[in-house]
């Protein structure tokens, strides 16, 4: 592994630097999604739905609350703390603190990106650089000289494009399936949210109907 980096220059430490703060932002990531993150969807709205069944919203706030950190539990208790408002208004409540909570969720997602991004863009800079290396070795150096200059570069330019790529590719890869967990939760906590205004209307007593004068 030593040699791989030797032979490509300093430009393959600036890229192995690289790699470990994008893998910093993977692990970050990671540890939020599947740990900070994790709740038992379905049961935690089952649990939620029969507090509301019963009209015991007492309970079903205390138990958000137990969760508070996570985004679901506080979207839910805005709807739960205006259970005697109108729809609207439950709706709208629910809407604001998603908008609020929700970013928790896709934050640094992007940064793995961008270090795919510039990866990729280190990779070919340390391309140029061995390219011009080995063109400014030719120059005024004898045929044996100008071989080992031009071999010297062109390792130079080769490795740290491989190098760049492969550290690229994973990032790449690991972006997509991180969006992808982050954008699956988001959409449940939005059809959360849509359930429990669905629930706690349907606890409401109906409006009484008018007869029709005869």
């Amino acid at each position: 592994m030593f040699d791989f980096l030797t032979q490509g220059g300093f430009m393959m430490w600036v890229l192995l630097a690289w790699s470990i703060i994008g893998l910093a932002f993977v692990f970050e990531r990671c540890l939020a999604l599947w740990v900070r993150f994790s709740i038992d969807w379905k049961g935690w709205m089952q649990q939620v739905r029969g507090f509301v069944a019963q009209g015991n919203y007492t309970s079903a706030i205390e138990l958000c609350n137990s969760r508070s950190s996570h985004p679901l539990s506080r979207v839910l208790k805005a709807g739960l703390l205006r259970a005697n408002k109108s729809d609207k208004d439950i709706q709208r409540a629910m809407e604001e603190e998603s908008i609020r909570s929700t970013p928790e969720i896709e934050k640094n997602i992007d940064y793995i990106a961008m270090a795919a991004n510039i990866a990729t863009l280190l990779g070919l800079l340390g391309t140029i650089i061995g390219l011009v290396m080995a063109f400014k070795g030719v120059s005024g150096a004898s045929a044996q000289a100008r071989q080992e200059h031009l071999a010297n570069g062109i390792s130079v330019a080769m490795y740290t494009t491989a190098f760049g790529l492969c550290i690229a590719i994973p990032f790449l890869i690991l972006h997509y399936w991180l969006n992808r967990k982050g954008v699956r939760m988001v959409e449940r906590i939005e059809e959360a949210s849509v359930e429990l205004a669905n629930v706690i209307a349907a606890q409401r007593p109906a409006a009484p109907r008018h007869r029709r004068a005869a």
